[in-house]
């Protein structure tokens, strides 16, 4: 953890934000420091008229345009106020570059601890349908991740890769006898596209879904009946 001097060029431009968003509110007392989080995290609170602001300790070297970019949108969000699209396009633009997307990669996997539970539930095994997807529709080919049912039962998301652990984690929710396999089917299939397929940039944006994932997703013989089960949920 790195404290910036009170004086300092954050502190400045966290200041001068203030003022634009907030022109006849007196300005607050500011702490401010970078954090070793373990992904490309900022925070902001408000605790007894004092505004403590962490920055992740990857934006340390960053450009005046960027701080400036972030110093608006968190102050915004503070006070919920709406956030420029010019400032929002600049930070995207920042963290999306090459070198920043690489760093934070390095940093998840260094800092970050994947809690890896069992790929083995109480109805489905994930590691064996994944051989078996793998088989069907890769060629045998996808080197298999770390394959897990999530720790509890959520349901705002079906599953995930996390390519900074190579893990597919699938909401333990669909481990049950009533739900078809092929719809857990599905959300494996859908999750290892993402591994075939990485996240590329577009300018200054992120694809997630380019159209040869798309393409690919179609393929899935329940593409529709899978679909229309998990809408049910």
């Amino acid at each position: 953890m790195t404290r910036l001097p009170q004086e300092g060029t954050v502190l400045r431009i966290f200041q001068e934000s203030y003022r634009e968003l907030r022109p006849r509110a007196p300005l607050p007392e500011l702490s401010i420091e970078f954090f070793g989080f373990a992904n490309l995290n900022n925070t902001i609170r408000l605790r007894e008229g004092k505004l403590f602001v962490r920055l992740s300790d990857l934006l340390e070297g960053a450009p005046e345009t960027a701080l400036r970019a972030i110093a608006h949108i968190l102050l915004a969000k503070m006070y919920r106020k709406p956030i420029e699209r010019a400032y929002a396009s600049r930070y995207r633009k920042y963290i999306s570059s090459h070198e920043i997307a690489g760093k934070v990669h390095l940093v998840r996997q260094i800092r970050g601890r994947k809690r890896i539970h069992t790929p083995r539930g109480e109805t489905y095994d994930l590691e064996v349908i994944f051989e078996e997807l793998n088989r069907r529709h890769f060629y045998g080919l996808l080197g298999r991740p770390q394959m897990t049912w999530s720790r509890d039962h959520a349901r705002n998301s079906l599953g995930h890769y996390d390519p900074a652990h190579n893990a597919i984690v699938v909401s333990r929710v669909f481990d049950d006898p009533r739900v078809p396999r092929y719809a857990v089917e599905y959300i494996v299939y859908h999750e290892m596209l993402h591994l075939k397929h990485p996240v590329k940039l577009r300018g200054s944006r992120r694809c997630i879904h380019p159209p040869e994932f798309v393409a690919e997703e179609k393929l899935f013989p329940e593409l529709e009946a899978a679909k229309r089960f998990l809408r049910r949920l």
